[in-house]
């Protein structure tokens, strides 16, 4: 039989977490998660990692497995899973991967091109740049050096624009030329599904979510990091906008509406990104019976 990778996706707070389980237990597999966040074993609350019985009920992976300080991206992701499908699908016939990262999700099922390794003393100038000049300075740079890069990534996120920089200014071409997008051959299986629901209903869950997060202790959480605020883990939903309002930027009340507002942007830009694979079968919460379905029909 054909091993296969099964995608379990949606926004955030669709409920994925709860879902996985409940699919990796009449499958009778593990989880791999797909969550940039959820891998950081410092952090929890702004995480939104599973509980303590979630995590009991199904053996999980890549949950709280690393550290904030440890340099992590999706390149090191999709080497270290691989590693591990190839140790599980000797146990099993089918792994489910849980997770809204895109670029996770995309690096384990497409690949991440090899792109050349960056001179420290760039990096080291660029981060020094960003503290002195701002965000803004090293935004024109990229736009000069690869307008293409710079037109489709997140203008907001320092980590991916000083990574594109440090690559166009040590290769001497744009960090684009890089990307092939030519997915490489996996010796499995994929079959993608998701989890969505009409926009009403997934704000409510938003909105839900992030007020159950404040009760439990999110701002507690956040000004404990506040120190490591420029560490890439920290630039993330849910900590931002409460260093905003640790350095009196912002009132908590506005900290806690804008984590509201930033989360149902991420939702959907999620949406947005998944709903343009062709291979995403769509399924609505509580539907984990016919998403079972579908993956028995596929391991035929």
């Amino acid at each position: 039989m054909t091993k296969t990778l099964i995608i379990l996706t949606g926004p955030t707070a669709i409920g994925k977490s709860r879902a996985a389980i409940k699919i990796a237990r009449c499958l009778d597999t593990e989880i791999i998660s797909a969550d940039s966040r959820q891998i950081y074993r410092e952090l929890s609350i702004g995480t939104a990692v599973p509980s303590k019985e979630e995590l009991a009920a199904v053996r999980h992976h890549f949950i709280q497995s690393h550290s904030i300080f440890q340099n992590y991206n999706a390149s090191i992701f999709e080497k270290e899973v691989l590693a591990l499908l190839d140790l599980l699908f000797k146990k099993y016939d089918t792994v489910l991967m849980v997770g809204g990262s895109m670029l996770y999700i995309d690096a384990v099922c497409k690949g991440i091109d090899t792109i050349p390794d960056a001179d420290p003393a760039v990096r080291e100038t660029l981060k020094s740049r960003l503290g002195a000049e701002g965000l803004g300075s090293l935004r024109m740079q990229l736009k000069q050096l690869d307008p293409l890069y710079y037109s489709e990534t997140d203008l907001k996120n320092p980590a991916r624009i000083i990574h594109a920089l440090e690559i166009c200014l040590t290769s001497g071409k744009p960090y684009s030329s890089f990307r092939s997008n030519l997915s490489k051959k996996r010796p499995f299986k994929i079959l993608k599904t998701g989890i969505n629901c009409d926009r009403k209903a997934l704000h409510y869950l938003i909105n839900k979510r992030v007020d159950e997060m404040v009760n439990a202790g999110l701002e507690d959480e956040a000004r404990a990091f506040f120190e490591y605020k420029n560490l890439n883990a920290l630039n993330s939903v849910g900590y931002r906008e409460f260093f905003h309002y640790f350095e009196q930027k912002i009132s908590r009340e506005k900290a806690i509406e804008l984590i509201k507002r930033d989360t149902r942007r991420y939702a959907r830009k999620q949406i947005t990104w998944f709903r343009n694979d062709p291979e995403m079968h769509w399924f609505q919460p509580g539907q984990e019976d016919d998403i079972i379905k579908l993956i028995k029909e596929n391991m035929v």
